[in-house]
């Protein structure tokens, strides 16, 4: 069973960076794309970034590109998502998200594992 556990979520002014964390277990990390997602009240799930199982792929929503960095450390099963210039339109529930097949690019449809997210509000 996969398990992602997301951490590093706050309250942040506008401009500001943050770090969120996903710690993910069950299965062979290292082969594995990983996501990152966020939900605004009132809004549906939308994609933030995807990291291929190496690393060496990174794609990014329109909307964060050349402000977030998604990364990863096999060795530890983390993913990373970095955050910086952040806006109040930034402000969410942020999820971790992994899919169920080995493969890449994978369709933001094909992710069938969430974290319990972790809330990031950013004031202006």
């Amino acid at each position: 069973q996969v398990q992602l556990v997301e951490s590093g979520g706050g309250l942040v002014q506008a401009g500001g960076s943050l770090r969120l964390s996903c710690a993910a277990s069950g299965r062979t990390f290292s082969s594995y794309a990983m996501g990152w997602f966020r939900q605004a009240p009132g809004k549906e799930r939308e994609f933030v970034a995807a990291i291929s199982w190496s690393g060496g792929n990174t794609v990014y929503a329109p909307s964060v590109k050349g402000r977030f960095i998604i990364s990863r450390d096999n060795a530890k099963n983390m993913v990373y998502l970095q955050m910086n210039s952040l806006k109040p339109e930034d402000t969410a529930v942020y999820y971790c998200a992994a899919p169920r097949r080995s493969s890449w690019p994978v369709g933001q449809y094909e992710y069938d594992y969430w974290g319990q997210g972790t809330q990031v509000t950013v004031s202006s």
